[in-house]
């Protein structure tokens, strides 16, 4: 038996050509896998992985769409517009948590791939203890900012209230959002979309009877509505860990895996958190764009509140699209396969293509029809702000499926700083977008803002995969 050591510091284990992998475990591994992603068609294996995340990640938008439909239609356009403006900062904060527990995991879901299993288990560890004092740090500081980050946003006298007590509350359920999603990577590490899944139905079901509960009959505005949502999430986080307990032995330690290896450690903080400050970049380029819309008063930001919203939803099968490139890129990384890993890029990217056609038609067509959702169809005034968006982003989707795609792919296999230059590019265009429309006030100029950054941020995506694919294949090639 042959031993390669790969870039991360973890041993890949290789055996005489007969057999390409060496199972570890064989028993355990194949008990727990629901999706072996380095074999099979990529078309099978993609849509089937995806399929769960669609409609787990659709649930996991009900979470916050059933805070605006309620604050909506029972406290009022100003509560809506609060909470709206609130999914800037939210993201800022618990998109780079999100992105840095998934960047953690992609040595998880690389190691599974090589089926170096000690790797794995200690890799989740790692995971694990650099997650917790991560969230502990931004807690702390994401509450004791809070109100002077408000301020800085222009948040308009009238919402103040209601965004800071929806911040506060959000903000001290972190924790919830980092256990289900860190716990949800791990499972999706090993190609488990379904468990995930079925955790967050349940939860999101949950967060609707609890928002009716704390806003209609205990009164507590959208403070209630924070309440129930980090309730339902810290629900989906509990399961998952007990789910994992139970059924899912690969993922237990001994004490021999409750170690921070050097290598290890070094390759997730490198590959987490320029998926984290991705996340942060694109969340920060939303906050100057919600800052300079702002100016346009509560009805404005309600109707692109809830043109957002409806975005969000849509948008979900492109971003699964996009979650199952990294752990198919990851997977297949691990276990040497490029040529896996370019034809997965393929299919993806016609299912993408496929998909933002219809989205486009949908939008451009139907989109004022479906914010209704959160708006009484007698605010005319609104509601033009909705179609006005929805007619000037609706071409550009295709270009947006594509920077989830090869963002992922280029993450998953472990190249993270060009998705986060990518990003940057994608906050430049965004603010010169923003003061722009600002200057001029110029609702119009606001609603550019997400096309151009789009465009921004996906041309360097796609040019970095094909040249690092080439890169790859040339090394492999000369190892031959």
């Amino acid at each position: 038996m042959r031993r390669r050591r790969a870039r991360d510091g973890t041993s890949v284990r290789l055996l005489s050509d007969s057999r390409k992998y060496y199972m570890i475990e064989e028993k355990e591994t194949m008990a727990v896998m629901e999706k072996d992603m380095t074999k099979g068609s990529p078309f099978r294996l993609i849509l089937a992985f995806t399929i769960p995340l669609i409609i787990g990640n659709v649930f996991q938008q009900l979470y916050n769409m059933v805070d605006a439909i309620i604050v909506g239609r029972t406290v009022g356009v100003n509560a809506l517009a609060a909470v709206g403006m609130s999914g800037s900062i939210v993201f800022l904060i618990l998109g780079f948590l999100n992105g840095l527990t998934t960047g953690f995991t992609v040595l998880t879901s690389r190691t599974f791939g090589a089926r170096n299993m000690d790797g794995m288990k200690k890799s989740v560890y790692s995971s694990s203890v650099l997650a917790v004092v991560v969230t502990v740090i931004l807690t702390v500081i994401s509450v004791a900012g809070l109100k002077g980050l408000l301020r800085l946003m222009n948040t308009p006298d009238e919402i103040f209230q209601d965004a800071y007590q929806y911040l506060f509350v959000v903000f001290l359920g972190i924790w919830t959002q980092v256990l289900y999603n860190l716990l949800a990577s791990f499972l999706r590490a090993l190609g488990n979309s379904r468990i995930p899944l079925y955790f967050l139905i349940l939860a999101a079901v949950l967060n609707i009877f609890l928002d009716l509960f704390f806003i209609l009959v205990m009164k507590m505005g959208t403070r209630g509505a924070a309440v129930a949502t980090v309730i339902s999430q810290g629900v989906s986080g509990i399961l998952c860990l007990v789910y994992i307990v139970k059924k899912v032995p690969l993922l237990h330690m001994k004490k021999e895996h409750r170690v921070l290896e050097k290598n290890s450690v070094r390759f997730q903080i490198k590959v987490g958190i320029p998926m984290g400050l991705q996340f942060s970049i694109t969340a920060l380029g939303i906050m100057i764009l919600q800052s300079a819309l702002n100016g346009f008063g509560a009805r404005a930001v309600a109707g692109f509140t809830a043109s957002t919203k409806v975005m969000q939803l849509i948008n979900q099968a492109m971003i699964s699209i996009g979650v199952t490139m990294a752990t198919y890129s990851s997977q297949n990384i691990g276990a040497g396969r490029l040529d896996r890993i370019r034809k997965g890029a393929r299919v993806s990217t016609g299912m993408s293509a496929v998909y933002a056609v219809l989205v486009t038609v949908i939008l451009h067509f139907y989109g004022k029809y479906m914010v209704r959702m959160f708006i009484d169809s007698g605010q005319t005034d609104v509601l033009g702000y909705c179609e006005m968006y929805f007619s000037i982003i609706a071409p550009f989707m295709l270009i947006l499926g594509t920077i989830f795609i090869y963002r992922n792919i280029l993450q998953g296999m472990g190249f993270g700083f060009v998705p986060m230059m990518a990003g940057a590019a994608e906050l430049a265009a965004r603010t010169a977008a923003a003061f722009t429309a600002r200057h001029f006030g110029s609702f119009e100029g606001i609603c550019w803002a997400d096309p151009l950054a789009w465009v921004a941020a996906a041309a360097p995506l796609v040019i970095t995969y094909l040249w690092r694919m080439k890169k790859l294949e040339r090394e492999a090639y000369e190892r031959e």
